[in-house]
């Protein structure tokens, strides 16, 4: 016999940002575990209620959830980093460690331009090996310019995925030429895929003028895409960190593949920006609710 349901819980407050248009169905994701923290891995619609401002509605579908995560990891390798050269080898092999089989990888250097060490490959052997191919460059990496192109290769790839951009960044001078708007649209495109952006910023002795832009840059997106800023001042702290956000990345994926969208009617003939919606599930059950299924 099932539980009894508890009480609405697990609120998506005022979520406006849903584009209603005429239909008066509304779609989220939701992440379910048991009293004993394990995930739940079959979902029917008599398992959740959802209410509107307190209004119920009908459940009308729910669908498992499978995405694939894929990485692109972006290191800065230009002026200022050469000291750093091992401690970022050794980071980059820790992170791919950390992740498990199966997961799509890139690794791209920016400077003096971004390009591809590794191309995107589920070849874990392959990334960890092109982190020795990691040289020096006396030009300036091009972290902003990184980004934006980091974030148009999520915007053009088809499919249902979660992607993921881990950027190491320094406070040397940066090479890219951009304008505020394009800073918008890259975050835009990473908001429009559920991307999660973690961003490590190295302090170097060449700190330059327009490191205050890249830092602005870089702790914007991060905070923008739920993902994670590190500003750190010593180059050893490269080799450790790197694999910790890996290790992040990988628990991140358990959580994003372990969950089901859910669609449900709204009630009555509720039309236009969402009001207050909350669920209820089984006794025990303990969801955790997003728009767009990014658990970073």
């Amino acid at each position: 016999m099932r539980a009894a349901f508890v009480g609405l819980v697990g609120a998506l407050a005022c979520v406006t940002t849903i584009a209603i248009h005429a239909q008066n169905t509304v779609a989220f994701f939701a992440s379910v575990v048991d009293d004993k923290g394990a995930p739940v891995t079959t979902l029917a619609p008599e398992d959740f209620k959802v209410a509107e401002n307190g209004v119920e509605g009908k459940v009308a579908k729910i669908e498992p959830i499978d995405w694939p995560v894929k990485v692109q990891l972006l290191i800065d390798n230009g002026t200022g980093m050469e000291t750093a050269l091992v401690q970022i080898r050794n980071g980059v092999k820790g992170f791919v460690e950390a992740l498990p089989d199966g997961i799509e990888m890139s690794l791209i250097t920016t400077a003096p331009q971004p390009r591809y060490i590794v191309r995107p490959t589920m070849d874990k052997q392959a990334v960890i090996q092109g982190a020795d191919r990691i040289a020096p460059d006396s030009g300036s990496a091009r972290f902003v310019e990184a980004l934006n192109e980091a974030a148009a290769r999520v915007d053009k790839e088809k499919g249902n995925y979660f992607p993921v951009v881990v950027i190491l960044g320094s406070t040397t001078a940066d090479g890219s030429s951009y304008q505020e708007r394009d800073v918008q649209r890259m975050l835009q495109r990473f908001s429009d895929r559920a991307a999660s952006v973690h961003v490590v910023m190295l302090s170097t002795s060449g700190r330059s003028a327009s490191a205050a832009n890249q830092s602005a840059v870089g702790e914007a997106v991060a905070k923008a895409t739920a993902g994670r800023y590190d500003n750190i001042a010593a180059s050893t702290r490269v080799a450790t960190l790197l694999p910790e956000i890996g290790v992040q990345v990988a628990k991140s994926h358990v959580r994003q593949s372990r969950q089901f969208r859910i669609t449900f009617q709204r009630p009555g003939s509720a039309s236009g920006p969402l009001g207050q919606v909350g669920v209820a599930t089984r006794t025990g059950w303990t969801p955790t609710l997003t728009i767009n299924g990014r658990l970073p």
